[in-house]
């Protein structure tokens, strides 16, 4: 490889010439497979005087790999790097990286990285080796390389549990005694490299304790040295000259950033690992002993630092990033529960109440400018449920919320400071109140609402009147952010039921007026307001008389600004005033429409300005996709109240096309499931498929075949629809039918795809055979091939799967059993498939699996003897045996279907009404107790026992009992697992009667083929004929409720005649089977 010519190209990137830097692009991606290639790039990097193209060199050096280093699919154009060059690479890198300058070191990292994620240790089994030589080396590019590999070494283990860590384990044995050392040296340091270093030590330290503490690190003295050092970098004083004076740019500063850590370190230590009320289950036992020193040992000794920073900031002679901010009150929160850490912070609750938490809480002036310069900025960081997880105002509302429910009696402590400002702001001249003031502590009682308002409160009864005292008038405040607050004060204080009517006029015209209020964070919570209130009967009666114009305003204030919560407010709307809505459905639904594709430009437009190595599946969890979802929700709540309105529904389908056009086409992949459930519901609620949901399957299937069967599942619910609704145009227009037929074969020849879109497939093979019986003969055999030989032996494990497989041949057999035996037998599978099928009877638990096999059994005791292949007919009796089994377990699964479908209906699933009644009379308990006082806050001092943690501890038993699950995912066996009801599903099998078509295809037999039913029926014993017998009485109790049902359609005396004549005739025939017996 020519390295000069190489540079040559590399730096022709960079020309202004538009056609030079194409012709460069060309070059260098051809040069790219040719050998040599890494070798020369890593050369120039190292050695060349021009740091622009050393950085350059190295970003393609970057790309190259991360494209390159192993086969993927986000990167299907790029060919993989052979191995002889892989080798050259790792032998090169470090001290390539030793040796290149500082600003070109960033763009090596990534490359590290991923050499290490594939290669490390099989093939770089001197990595370690390396790394120890550097970071003991005594020149500092050195020690930084060494820094840098120890922390991509922590990255490649940071998320691996205990059985997959043991090689890590003895690197921090090794490696981390030099590394703290190097450590306490740099924090002694003020220069901008001991900084960027002491980061890079911190961040070791972060990712090798993020999953797991290190076994060499639950020792005494090693976890009393690393602690040491993060509180010193707490404690760390800058020299004014040493840290940029814009606050933004310090909180970039290396400096501030090891602080950050060094913060984030100690948290973690003692929330994951160090109180043992917040211990997972799973590492209890492990962990209980370093937990117990550390609460007793470290944790106090963290607090006192915290605090004494906390000193220093409210005394202004020290500053705290915002980071460090939320950190510390993080660590506060964590220290309400354990009765230790409480004694600790006990005392100082009040000032950490009147000095840290509340000037948290109150409004800056950047907020104040936000307000007026970007009021929707504003509405995200200081509003309703917008504000962001890591902003310390955030956190000051979780330390504050905890600290009232965990210990009730300080709630006291905290009204007394509230009524404290806002009796003050009440009794001064308007000229000299504190607006900032009235708004942080309307906002803290507002975090307090459930805690006022919950069971057994001694001061829930005061709070309706504090309410009017103190809310009321800020409807009106001539401050904005004020009113704006009035306005979320509501829906902080949804559960508050208001005694006096007037007080609820009050609200509600204070909420429309302030709906067209100037500013718009008002108008949003107003909006956001009406949803608490429609629980108000009173307000819900008023709220008919203006439905249309409050839609109006959330459609406008949707297209102002992005929040999501506003179409949930829709959605509630649509739901609740579905009557009133209806003359409007139409104009509300392009209005709808309009707002949705707005949002997807925008949405389409930020994805083309991705670069062109970026995945094209499009990365669109963002705020605009979770507004556009929640529109299209609202559209398709829309959509079920206008099932009785066909002629209004047969418009919407026009106006709702455009949506699913753009979304398909332009692959917006996250909103799909929506688009699909709007298909769906419009199909469903007609019940006829338009020629404008014909369009629409169209671009379905398109979508299918350009990247979307991965989506199978969520389109199978309309597939049904069309296949249900349109089958008379399925049979006039074969590519229709063909367009389905080939998503059920695409899906299983697809390597992508597995069990679960496997068993989606299996469900629209099934709809295509129960709804177009007699016009799919041609397809059968494939159906049955893909039931018979599918070679995946993990998806087979699988229950759900196995049993989807089976009954496509079952359906098949229902549909037409000469040929599907006809194909069993040319294949060689029939004694297997009935095998099969008979063996796994009791497995099929649920009524539609019973019906289904149920149809199948009348349809082969439908065949002439001559038509039953040899292989099968000594075992032809047992058809009869299957099918009492059936029967025998059909009226429990009918009854289970039942009550799956009043829990369903109820909203009762799994049981948790009941586990909520206990719920409630546990909190009771608790809150008497924790209560405590007389309501004035001077009763009995209040229990500092241990409060236990059970929400956080239980969130980690669930991240790792997932994470478990994910690891043991492959051999998952879900054989005990029943199949639950699919109440939604519906199917032709749904109008059959089990009873009536058995009964009619036995008399068949008998009366056509007698010596056929005498060798089926003569092999049942006594109970077999009994069951057998119970099934004939079944279906004339169910003929003759039919019959009175349809008395008024049919001649009674003619039905009655016909069916009692059949009955006898088969009653005489098993009666005397079983004389014979």
């Amino acid at each position: 490889m020519d390295v000069g010519h190489l540079r040559h190209q590399i730096v022709a990137t960079l020309d202004p010439n538009a056609d030079v830097r194409r012709e460069a692009e060309f070059c260098l991606k051809n040069a790219e497979n040719q050998p040599g290639f890494l070798e020369a790039l890593l050369h120039i990097v190292q050695t060349d005087p021009e740091v622009h193209v050393a950085l350059s060199t190295a970003v393609y050096l970057k790309n190259r790999v991360t494209r390159g280093w192993q086969a993927a699919e986000e990167y299907p154009n790029h060919t993989q790097i052979p191995d002889e060059e892989k080798s050259a690479l790792r032998d090169r890198l470090l001290s390539v990286f030793v040796a290149a300058p500082v600003q070109v070191r960033p763009q090596l990292v990534p490359i590290l990285q991923k050499v290490l994620q594939h290669d490390f240790p099989e093939r770089w089994p001197n990595f370690v080796d390396i790394t120890m030589s550097l970071l003991n080396a005594q020149d500092l590019p050195a020690v930084v390389a060494g820094l840098q590999c120890l922390l991509a070494l922590c990255r490649v283990y940071r998320f691996k549990n205990v059985d997959k860590r043991a090689d890590f384990d003895r690197i921090v044995e090794l490696a981390f005694p030099t590394t703290l050392r190097i450590g306490v040296s740099l924090v002694h340091e003020t220069s901008p490299e001991a900084g960027e270093m002491l980061r890079v030590v911190l961040k070791c330290f972060k990712h090798a304790t993020f999953y797991e503490l290190p076994p060499h690190l639950h020792q005494y003295d090693p976890i009393v040295g690393w602690c040491s050092l993060f509180l010193q970098t707490v404690a760390k004083d800058l020299p004014p000259g040493m840290v940029p004076e814009d606050l933004d740019e310090r909180a970039q500063n290396d400096w501030w950033k090891s602080k950050k850590w060094a913060y984030h370190n100690l948290n973690r230590l003692f929330v994951r690992y160090g109180s043992p009320t917040s211990l997972a289950k799973s590492n209890r036992e492990e962990y209980a002993d370093f937990a117990k020193t550390f609460q007793t040992t470290f944790a106090p000794e963290i607090l006192k630092a915290y605090l004494q920073q906390i000193d220093r900031w409210v005394a202004k002679t020290a500053w705290l990033s915002k980071p460090c901010l939320s950190l510390t009150l993080f660590f506060l929160d964590e220290c309400v529960r354990p009765k230790t850490m409480w004694l600790h912070l006990k005392p100082h609750l009040e000032n950490l109440i009147t000095h840290l938490v509340f000037p948290v809480l109150c409004l800056s002036d950047d907020d104040l400018e936000l307000f007026e310069s970007d009021p929707p900025e504003y509405l995200h960081r200081k509003l309703g449920s917008f504000e962001e997880v890591t902003a310390p105002d955030v956190a000051a509302m979780n330390f504050l919320e905890t600290v009232t429910k965990s210990r009730k009696k300080q709630t006291f402590l905290v009204l007394n400071y509230i009524n404290d400002v806002v009796n003050r702001y009440e009794v001064a001249p308007e000229d000299q109140r504190n607006a900032r003031e009235k708004e942080g502590a309307l906002r803290m009682i507002g975090i307090l609402a459930s805690v006022i308002l919950e069971k057994q409160s001694p001061i829930a009864d005061q709070a309706e009147q504090w309410f009017v005292r103190h809310v009321f008038p800020e409807f009106r405040s001539p401050h904005g952010f004020l009113r704006a607050r009035a306005c979320d004060m509501l829906g902080r204080f949804e559960q508050l039921n208001f005694t006096d009517p007037n007080h609820l006029s009050i609200i509600y015209r204070n909420v429309l007026e302030s709906m067209a209020d100037p500013d718009l964070p008002v108008r949003v919570e107003a909006a956001l307001a009406l949803q608490p209130l429609i629980r108000h009967g009173m307000i819900r009666t008023a709220m008919q008389q203006n439905i249309p114009q409050i839609m109006q305003q959330l459609l406008k204030l949707t297209n102002e600004v992005d929040v999501d919560a506003l179409a949930s407010v829709m959605e509630l709307f649509v739901e609740t005033f579905a009557t009133e809505l209806t003359p409007f459905a139409l104009a509300l639904a392009e209005q709808l429409r309009d707002t949705y594709l707005r949002l997807i430009r925008e949405l389409i437009q930020r994805n083309s300005e991705k670069g062109p190595e970026e995945s094209p599946y499009g990365d669109y969890l963002d705020e605009k996709s979770v507004i556009a979802l929640g529109v299209l929700q609202t559209i398709g709540t829309l959509i079920l109240t206008l099932e009785s309105t066909p002629e209004v529904l047969a418009q919407l389908e026009a106006t709702l096309l455009p949506i699913v056009r753009s979304t398909l086409e332009h692959r917006l992949y996250d909103l799909f499931a929506e688009v699909f459930e709007i298909i769906d519901s419009c199909t469903f609620s007609a019940k006829t498929i338009s020629p404008t949901m014909w369009q629409a399957f169209e671009l379905m299937h398109e979508s299918y075949k350009n990247g979307g069967e991965l989506y199978l599942e969520e389109m199978l619910p309309a597939l049904d629809n069309y296949i249900a609704y349109g089958s008379d145009r399925l049979v006039q227009h074969p590519p229709y039918l063909q367009a389905l037929v080939e998503m059920v074969l695409e899906t299983f020849g697809n390597k992508r795809l597995g069990g679960v879109d496997h068993i989606c497939a299996c469900k629209l093979a099934e709809s295509i055979m129960l709804n177009l019986r007699g016009h799919v003969d041609q397809y059968i055999p494939q159906f049955i091939e893909l039931g018979m030989s599918n070679p995946n032996e993990e998806e087979l494990s699988v229950k759900a799967y196995r049993l989807h497989l089976m009954e496509l041949v079952i359906n098949a057999t229902y549909y037409d059993p000469v040929l599907t035996l006809h194909v069993l037998e040319s294949k060689g599978w029939t004694n297997r498939f009935f095998s099969v099928w008979f063996s796994n009877i009791d497995t099929l638990s649920r009524v539609h699996d019973k019906k289904l096999s149920i149809a199948a059994i009348v349809a082969l005791l439908g065949l002439r003897a001559e038509q039953v292949p040899m292989s099968v007919q000594q075992g032809w009796p047992r058809l009869l045996q299957g099918i009492v089994r059936l029967f025998q377990t059909l009226p429990a699964a009918m009854k289970n279907r039942e009550e799956a479908t009043r829990e369903d209906y109820l909203g009762l699933g799994g049981g948790a009404g009941d586990d909520d009644e206990e719920d409630d009379v546990g909190d009771d308990e608790e809150a008497v107790q924790g209560w405590g006082g007389d309501g004035d806050g001077t009763g009995e001092e209040e229990n500092d026992e241990e409060v236990p943690d059970d929400e956080n501890a239980q969130y980690i038993d669930f991240l790792h009992e997932e994470a478990q699950r994910a690891r043991e995912a492959s051999s998952y066996d879900e054989d005990d697992d029943p199949l639950t009801e699919e109440n939604l599903l519906q199917t032709p099998l749904d109008k059959v009667e089990p009873y009536g078509l058995f009964r009619d295809a036995l008399l068949r037999l008998q009366q056509e083929q007698p010596p056929l039913y005498e060798s089926l029926t003569k092999n049942l014993n006594r109970d077999e004929q009994s069951i057998l017998q119970g099934v004939v009485h079944q279906a004339e109790a169910n003929a003759l409720a039919a019959v009175q049902h349809q008395q008024q359609q049919l001649a009674t005396t003619q039905a009655g005649g016909g069916l009692g004549g059949g009955l006898g005739g088969l009653g005489e025939g098993i009666n005397g089977n079983v004389t014979l017996t």
